[in-house]
């Protein structure tokens, strides 16, 4: 009788733990990304450098940023502080600062956070081209001009 008893406890607690695994998987906070990789494309020096990630919670638990590192400090994010609910959206922003430099941009930014999904990793990328050389057209001399002395 006592084995018996005993059986029947180890499986009401197998299956108790079982359904507390598969609830808890469910539940929390997951962020899902409109785009992983902006594209700055062919672009000139001096292009404007910002770019936004945009997020969403969808999740059933509120999800908090807690960081966004970059590769290199010419990276420059800016992200939400206070929580996300569930269902709201967010928007990580980004400022390349070396679109002054010519050559391939290719960076990444960690972001880190509550989300059951885990770290995310998104990337920005293109080609800064050197800007076209702008030469003003020459000033026609005024011959046999005078000037006028005061």
């Amino acid at each position: 009788m006592k084995r018996v008893l005993l059986i029947i406890t180890f499986i009401a607690f197998s299956a108790f733990l079982t359904n507390a695994q598969t609830t808890t998987a469910t539940n929390g906070s997951e962020i899902t990304f409109k785009k992983l990789v902006h594209d700055y494309g062919n672009v000139s020096q001096g292009a404007d450098g910002n770019c936004e990630f945009l997020f969403t919670n969808t999740g059933n638990e509120p999800l908090i940023l807690s960081n966004v590192q970059t590769s290199c400090g010419c990276t420059v994010p800016s992200w939400p502080k206070e929580p996300i609910m569930p269902g709201k959206k967010g928007t990580i922003k980004v400022n390349y600062t070396k679109m002054n430099i010519v050559g391939t941009i290719s960076k990444q930014i960690t972001v880190y956070s509550n989300a059951k999904n885990g770290t995310i990793v998104l990337s920005i990328k293109g080609t800064v081209n050197e800007a076209p050389k702008i030469t003003s057209p020459e000033k026609p001399v005024n011959e046999g001009f005078t000037p006028i002395a005061k």
